[in-house]
């Protein structure tokens, strides 16, 4: 006797598969990143948190293939470390030197990006990341003055 649930599966090609695996693996990898404590001694921590908060944004906002996606985030992980280097090399630099070298930078990486994704794809990753920093730069302009705020009312009292 033959079983009639199995009768007419469900067709799965393997695009849809691989998409899958790939929510499946950045949901588990952010999860990871959550549950892991921070550095004793580190000030603030949250690093790890925040960089797992920015990869779920930006695949969010781009939509990535897995093809695309492993494209991408070798040439996204060289991009922001050499970001992060690049600004505390010239943190000592004016404002109008850092930012000149910032977008230097940026356009170095168009080339590298437009490897992996077309020329509008990368036009959004670009705003998603400048979209996402002015959202942490908020947030901490936010919690830095009600800290100051909380601050002032225990001195009063």
């Amino acid at each position: 006797m033959k079983n009639p649930v199995l009768k007419n599966p469900i067709p799965i090609n393997s695009y849809a598969m691989k998409k899958i695996l790939l929510i499946l693996s950045f949901i588990g990898l952010t999860c990871i990143g959550f549950a892991q404590d921070d550095e004793p001694g580190q000030k603030g921590g949250g690093g790890a948190r925040l960089e797992a908060y920015k990869i779920a944004y930006i695949t969010k906002r781009l939509n990535l293939t897995p093809e695309e996606a492993q494209k991408f985030w070798p040439i996204y992980n060289k991009y922001t470390t050499d970001m992060r280097a690049l600004r505390i090399e010239n943190r000592d630099l004016p404002i109008i030197d850092q930012d000149e070298k910032i977008v230097g930078l940026r356009k170095k990486y168009q080339g590298e990006f437009s490897r992996a994704l077309p020329p509008d794809r990368v036009n959004q990753f670009f705003k998603a990341d400048r979209e996402f920093n002015g959202f942490v730069q908020k947030e901490m302009m936010e919690r830095r003055q009600l800290r100051m705020e909380q601050q002032r009312k225990l001195n009063k009292e």
